[in-house]
């Protein structure tokens, strides 16, 4: 599927690789590289990443730490992240904008979607960071919600397994990975494409769902241009 705008959602736990920590160097270069040669192929890209390689607001307020200021902390990872990410794209020649939900106007620009817009319609890389600014809300969900505000054609959810299946393949040998399957499925199935906010809000508005695994080199470019990849998720699953 050729798409003349996309939605990447990478988790920060993509960055982290192996480590499960932080930012692997070998990995944001792998992925700067990848979604470069989307992007000169003609495709206007934006990107919403998470922050849970560096903290994760869910986890800390299970532990006791309130969660409206657990939820600020992840949303500042994502900042430090779409920083990383911003400065790796720029170094391969790419012009390249974040645009953060919460003002910081020091270190990137406050998301304004007439803005955005004209950013990618110059042909820039749009990073949106700090979700969708307000707690209790995921990135997954940021990512829906941008997705609709930019008019992109599908989200692309990198994940670390090769698409969605009827249960999770890390734990189960004789899991099933489907081809295609239809939002309600997903939401009634718990089949965890996303969050089911972000999930319904996809529903509502008809955004398609492309989930794939990251972690196979070159797999970015095949999300985008070649239909056997991954799984679709979309309002019939057909």
């Amino acid at each position: 599927m050729d798409s003349r705008r996309i939605l990447l959602k990478l988790s920060g736990e993509a960055l982290a690789g192996d480590k499960g920590y932080g930012i692997d160097p070998q990995i944001l270069e792998r992925i700067a590289d990848e979604v470069v040669a989307v992007h000169k192929r003609g495709v206007q890209v934006c990107l919403v990443l998470g922050g849970g390689n560096i903290f994760r607001g869910v986890s800390a307020a299970s532990t006791g730490m309130d969660r409206v200021s657990a939820d600020y902390m992840g949303m500042l990872a994502t900042v430090i992240n779409s920083l990383a990410m911003q400065d790796a794209l720029e170094r391969r020649s790419v012009k390249t904008r974040v645009m953060s939900a919460i003002a910081m106007p020091a270190i990137c620009e406050p998301f304004i979607t007439r803005r955005a817009n004209r950013h990618l319609e110059k042909h820039r890389i749009v990073i949106f960071a700090c979700g969708t600014g307000n707690p209790y809300f995921t990135t997954d969900t940021a990512a829906a919600l941008r997705a609709k505000e930019m008019l992109a054609e599908v989200i692309l959810k990198a994940t670390k397994v090769d698409g969605v299946y009827d249960k999770d393949p890390m734990k189960h040998d004789d899991a099933v990975m489907y081809s295609k399957v239809s939002f309600m499925d997903a939401l009634n199935k718990n089949l965890k494409v996303m969050d089911a906010t972000a999930l319904s809000l996809c529903m509502e508005e008809k955004i398609p769902i492309r989930v794939f695994n990251i972690g196979i080199p070159g797999n970015i470019e095949k999300a985008v241009f070649d239909d056997t990849v991954g799984t679709w998720v979309t309002a019939t699953g057909k």
